[in-house]
């Protein structure tokens, strides 16, 4: 800002300067020009009256000499005017020499004293030639003043609002505000800085819960497999220490070992897949799919599970219509559903339900014996939240989490309720 100061500051000062050069030019230039002017028609008619005399002389073609007057000398011109003066002829004289209101020059020619009377246009011509041009310097000047002033309003004092937004972005200080501005153009620019300010630290919350999110799932799994191991390691030393020697108890604790594997694997699993996954920006395609063929696959999967656990599972009936979404994901959503119905449920019964309403198919999976208050339900959506219920139960508590992530993304929604002391949990997909 002080640099463009200075710079209109010496625009200004070299514009005096030129008005200043520019009128003294103008002044002495015209002077000299128009003084010339007058003596030369001067010298050109006192000219033609020596050779034709004062009757064959026109002033129609003069700019300067107006009028010329004469009067005749009776004495001879060596001798002083002023000798004369005393007689008849003085008074004549007088007369003949009385200042008009012009300025006058007189010449002798041929014993007559001519008097031609002339228009100064000296300062006639320099006030108008100075006005033209004082006026054409005034407004180039004015105009170059309007010009540097918009470009100090519009683009030099809103490049100061923000010149320290670059450096602040630098340092990672994201909230930072920005002025607003009308000006069609800076507006635009300031507000592409400030979506671009907004994007960065949008990504850098995204991140941040990320790695939270990373972070305590690693903790939570962690302990998860805490249990498992503490199992296996206690296997290990019942079977070092040949503590069964029966075929059957090694059998069995085999199949434990073989199962808190199992669990160890699974969270192995859990760990990878959040490494890799952001929970924020799930993906998930757009493509039309029975429901039938979504409700078929699950029942398939969970018949015979189900079966050997003694569990009875009641499959209503299925509408036959077209869902928008993504199958596999469903999927995915359906078995979560199905293994948390089978977790925390008292193993009796569980029922798979579907019903349209207002363009939409709401699948239920529904588990008696609800262990869960109802006061909590708020909650199961959460992230790494896990109930009153869970007990000894493994888990992450990302789950329904995730499963309400997904079906929000495919335009659809996830909620749980309690009815008839039976847990229900329902898919809200579009059709």
């Amino acid at each position: 800002m002080k640099s463009f100061n200075h710079l209109t500051a010496a625009v200004c000062f070299l514009t005096a300067m030129i008005f200043l050069a520019a009128n003294l030019y103008l002044h002495t230039g015209i002077q000299n020009n128009t003084g010339r002017m007058h003596r030369v028609e001067i010298a050109r008619l006192a000219g033609e009256i020596s050779r034709k005399g004062d009757q064959a002389v026109s002033l129609s073609g003069c700019q300067y000499v107006q009028n010329i007057a004469c009067q005749e000398l009776t004495f001879a011109p060596a001798k002083s005017i002023q000798q004369h003066s005393a007689g008849g002829l003085g008074h004549t004289l007088q007369e003949f020499f009385a200042a008009p209101d012009d300025d006058y020059s007189v010449r002798l020619i041929q014993n007559t004293l001519y008097r031609f009377d002339y228009i100064p246009q000296t300062a006639q011509a320099r006030q108008s030639l100075s006005g033209v041009l004082n006026l054409a310097l005034a407004s180039v000047s004015l105009l170059l003043l309007c010009v540097l002033f918009y470009i100090r309003c519009k683009i030099i004092k809103p490049f100061e609002r923000i010149k320290e937004v670059p450096e602040e972005l630098s340092k990672g200080r994201l909230a930072i505000p920005l002025p607003q501005q009308k000006n069609r153009y800076f507006g635009r620019f300031v507000w592409g800085i400030d979506l671009l300010r907004a994007s960065i630290e949008q990504q850098k919350k995204r991140e941040l819960h990320l790695q939270r999110t990373q972070k305590t799932l690693v903790l939570s799994i962690s302990h998860d497999i805490k249990t498992p191991l503490s199992a296996i390691k206690l296997y290990t030393k019942v079977i070092s220490r040949h503590m069964y020697e029966n075929t059957a108890q090694l059998d069995e604790i085999a199949r434990s070992m073989e199962e808190k594997a199992d669990e160890i694997g699974e969270f192995v699993n859990q760990m990878i897949k959040a490494s890799g996954e952001d929970f924020q920006h799930l993906e998930v395609a757009e493509e039309p799919f029975y429901l039938s063929q979504l409700v078929e696959k699950t029942a398939a999967y969970y018949k015979e599970k189900l079966r050997l656990l003694h569990t009875q599972f009641l499959l209503e009936q299925i509408p036959d219509c077209m869902l928008q979404g993504d199958f596999d994901r469903s999927v995915e959503v359906l078995h979560n559903l199905m293994e948390n119905a089978v977790k925390y449920g008292d193993g009796k019964t569980i029922v798979l339900s579907c019903c349209e309403e207002e363009g939409y198919v709401l699948v239920t999976v529904k588990n008696s014996g609800n262990t869960l208050p109802e006061t909590e339900l708020v909650h199961i959506f959460d992230s790494f939240w896990r109930g009153s219920n869970a007990g000894n139960s493994t888990g992450s508590g990302l789950g329904l989490y995730i499963c309400r992530q997904l079906m929000q993304r495919m335009g659809g929604d996830l909620f749980a309720q309690v009815r008839q002391g039976q847990m229900c949990v329902t898919a809200v997909f579009r059709t």
